[in-house]
């Protein structure tokens, strides 16, 4: 099968015809890519590393700059996303991937793992067996890039059929009751996962373009991220004042849990009511750790351009951040968004904060 390229020349160029797909992924920073830019355009930076990529929005708006990126995600399934839109310069998925993905080989054994383990916790039993069946032929793909274009077309498909677009709770019920809502959207969660699949692809592959310089996704703990770059982005989970921190892991567990298909089932919590996965340590999202982890990657990056995104009512507050960061930078600035709310969040008196030390 061939690959597809679409040229691309680095700079902010009206013609460009690759777009970022877009995504129903809590606190994802595509509608605030462009302030963040115009923020940081005027540096002087060539390399530089997004270290909690996330849904990879940022890291893919500083490629489309015609930076060289690193793309970072403790997460497997961001780490995918990573490498299907970042790294990726050329593959796409063509029609007849997507034809054999879509159907069922009599040379393939298929588990029941979902059908077996999630039974009426996030989907209906015929979609059990349809992500059965999709992730296991995903898993024959041997191309890296063609299987993590695959996987974010199946990852964004679960996220939009989903009550809160999360799996934080056994909820399916939300779906078929017959009551107002004032979230989701019902033509969404009915539309067969069929469709859902085949739009995402077609996102996925508009998005792939080469700016002609190599790009890479990492999966690591951002604290131990190897090499160096000039300008480092740091937007981690938000810890609330009142003391709670947004846990990625946790909310999207199911779509961690389909990186490794054959050994979730050893990885699952026993105890919990939505099969969620056994709970990790994460400095990022402990009110008592996150000053420390501040420190330690302020330290670690300090020969770089350190940029922060983070939220104005936080822990660690506007000012205890930058007088973290001054320890490490002598020049530091903040800008602020104004007030701006997330999906599902009550907060509305919030503004999005960007720290910048040179």
């Amino acid at each position: 099968m061939q690959k597809n390229t679409i040229t691309y020349q680095p700079s902010l160029f009206p013609n460009l015809t690759a777009k970022f797909p877009a995504t129903r992924y809590q606190g994802s920073k595509a509608k605030l890519v462009d302030w963040i830019w115009e923020q940081i355009k005027d540096k002087n930076f060539s390399t530089c590393l997004d270290a909690f990529g996330g849904t990879g929005a940022v890291a893919y708006r500083l490629k489309q700059a015609g930076k060289q990126v690193t793309y970072n995600d403790i997460l497997r399934f961001n780490y995918y996303f990573g490498q299907a839109l970042i790294e990726n310069n050329h593959t796409q998925l063509q029609p007849s991937d997507v034809s054999w993905l879509l159907q069922e080989h009599a040379d393939l054994e298929y588990p029941r793992l979902i059908q077996d383990t999630f039974q009426n916790i996030y989907f209906t039993p015929e979609e059990n067996r349809w992500i059965d069946r999709t992730i296991t032929n995903i898993r024959q793909l041997t191309d890296p890039y063609k299987f993590a274009l695959a996987f974010f077309a199946l990852a964004q498909s679960c996220i939009v059929k989903r009550p809160y677009n999360l799996f934080h709770r056994k909820n399916l019920y939300i779906r078929f009751a017959d009551v107002d809502r004032t979230f989701g959207n019902k033509t969404s969660w009915d539309k067969p996962f069929d469709i859902w699949f085949q739009k995402f692809i077609k996102d996925a592959n508009r998005a792939i373009f080469d700016t002609g310089q190599t790009h890479t996704a990492l999966n690591h703990n951002a604290l131990n991220i190897p090499g160096k770059y000039d300008l480092v982005y740091i937007d981690t989970p938000y810890i609330s004042q009142s003391g709670t921190g947004v846990d990625y892991r946790s909310f999207y567990h199911f779509l961690e849990g389909l990186t490794f298909y054959d050994t979730w089932e050893e990885s699952i919590d026993e105890t919990s009511k939505h099969r969620r996965l056994v709970p990790q340590h994460n400095e990022w999202t402990k009110k008592a750790e996150i000053h420390t982890a501040f420190e330690r990657i302020f330290e670690k990056f300090q020969e770089s351009i350190i940029v922060v995104s983070y939220r104005s009512d936080g822990i660690p507050s506007d000012e205890e951040l930058i007088k973290l960061l001054k320890i490490y930078k002598p020049n530091v600035s903040a800008a602020y968004f104004g007030k701006y709310k997330y999906a599902l969040s009550t907060n509305s008196n919030s503004k999005e904060l960007l720290i910048i030390g040179e």
